[in-house]
């Protein structure tokens, strides 16, 4: 039987929203699911299929839940899609979805080193988007992740392909850190926002208990393999961010990378009272992926 507490997520057919409508339905929650695309549904899911996310289409089947999470984003632009596009304006749209369908909350995943003071076009649209939300009037969580990693995320894939190319490239020196988390407590935190006061309000930084280096991270990833690990000048990296759409790394990848943010993680712990997993022990015992 499915509980009381409704739950919309967007952006269903994503890598974290999988995990977490996996995660809901074993918790037997209502959940309704939105995506652009078709996707398997679980139990105690409605599924909604819609391009615009337009009123009409969605508001009668999402109206008064409990918390809606949203988790439509884009890490690349494009000439046909770019950051204000999706992570702004659409934002803005759940919102104005989120308060005419009278949903009590709305939790929104955005980006470790946001902050008023960023250059950085993919953390601006990012920051405008927590800005909408905050002053929205909606109770509100905010978490500002760093890597997610597990089962089908991106950071890993790109990992993976370039150990089957025989060759890892570290852009500059690799001694930038990265502090990873484990999609299995993203899914856990998420839920306890939703049902928790203590969360009401807040931008919280997402982020696991590792802060390690990029290049020790790699190591640690390709362990046991005969992959060869070579650091390439940052110049040489940038130029081929900028020039091959196929490159391994985009020039918003590079930011983030060198970029050192560290976030909180001993707030996150202390609020949530989960006991987070180690990606460096997961790592190292091969149960990461």
């Amino acid at each position: 039987m499915c509980k009381s507490l409704k739950i919309v997520v967007t952006g269903a057919n994503g890598f974290i929203a999988k995990h977490l409508r996996r995660y809901l339905s074993e918790e037997n929650i209502e959940l309704i699911s939105i995506s652009r695309n078709d996707f398997k549904i679980f139990k105690c899911e409605t599924k909604i299929i819609t391009s615009n996310y337009e009123q009409k289409n969605i508001l009668k089947i999402i109206q008064n839940a409990d918390a809606l999470i949203h988790l439509v984003g884009i890490g690349k632009q494009s000439v046909n899609v770019d950051y204000d596009m999706i992570n702004t304006n659409l934002t803005k749209r759940i919102v104005n979805l989120s308060k005419t369908s009278r949903i009590k909350k709305i939790i929104f995943l955005s980006g470790l080193g946001v902050s008023r003071n960023t250059s950085l076009g993919y953390f601006i649209s990012k920051y405008k988007a927590e800005r909408q939300i905050i002053n929205s009037g909606l109770n509100f969580t905010v978490f500002r992740p760093s890597y997610i990693v597990g089962s089908g995320d991106l950071f890993s894939k790109n990992l993976k392909n370039q150990i089957k190319s025989r060759e890892i490239i570290i852009p500059g020196s690799g001694s930038y850190s990265i502090q990873p988390i484990h999609v299995s407590d993203v899914v856990k935190v998420i839920l306890e926002s939703v049902s928790q006061l203590k969360f009401n309000n807040k931008i919280i930084d997402l982020v696991g208990p590792d802060y390690v280096t990029f290049e020790k991270y790699v190591k640690l990833f390709s362990k046991g393999t005969t992959v060869k690990i070579r650091k390439i000048n940052l110049e040489h990296a940038y130029h081929s961010a900028i020039t091959n759409s196929k490159s391994n790394f985009g020039i918003d990848d590079l930011n983030i990378l060198i970029g050192n943010f560290k976030g909180n993680h001993e707030r996150l712990a202390k609020l949530s009272k989960i006991k987070f997993q180690s990606v460096l022990e997961m790592l190292q015992s091969g149960r990461l992926l």
